[in-house]
């Protein structure tokens, strides 16, 4: 199986006037212009997903249903508390044995530093080891054998303007 990794888009900042709460802060116009560039990327790379999994936080799924739409994915967007802030990752990995179809490349969309941690978990088997992703930045880890802890070899760790070059 390949697990992908990607932090949502550029969104609002925290503070502006008009979102009540950290959930209701949405991607900016230019968060969504790397998000489309990143699907085109990921597209020329020829990659596409067998299930995409997003935190409910209102960027994350901006950026899931983005990316899903641009690159015609047949795969509605699933929502988990376990990629939100704070999330589970036995619950996560749980979550994903029990999808309706075992996924070849399943496509994780999240937060900084979770997402940073949830990748050292199971790259390492500790949240001990710094891995930080960029705005809409993806990385690819290939696992045998899908479990809360040590399990996944990173393939690799790419921020956007990467992505686009490398398409």
């Amino acid at each position: 199986m390949n697990v992908y990794l990607m932090r949502h888009g550029l969104a609002v900042e925290r503070g502006t006037p008009g979102y009540n709460s950290d959930e209701e802060r949405p991607l900016t116009p230019k968060g969504e212009r790397k998000v489309l560039r990143v699907a085109d990327a990921l597209l020329k790379l020829e990659i596409s997903f067998d299930a995409i999994l997003s935190s409910p936080l209102l960027r994350a799924k901006q950026t899931a249903a983005l990316l899903s739409r641009a690159m015609k994915s047949k795969q509605k967007v699933q929502l988990t508390e376990h990629l939100a802030p704070g999330g589970n990752v036995k619950k996560l990995v749980y979550l994903i044995h029990h999808l309706p179809v075992v996924p070849e490349n399943v496509l994780l969309v999240g937060h900084e530093p979770d997402l940073g941690e949830l990748t050292a978990a199971l790259l390492a088997g500790s949240k001990q080891v710094a891995i930080a992703f960029k705005k809409a930045g993806v990385a690819k880890l290939a696992v045998e054998s899908l479990r809360a802890g040590q399990c996944a070899t990173l393939e690799w760790l790419l921020t956007p303007r990467q992505l686009e070059m490398m398409a």
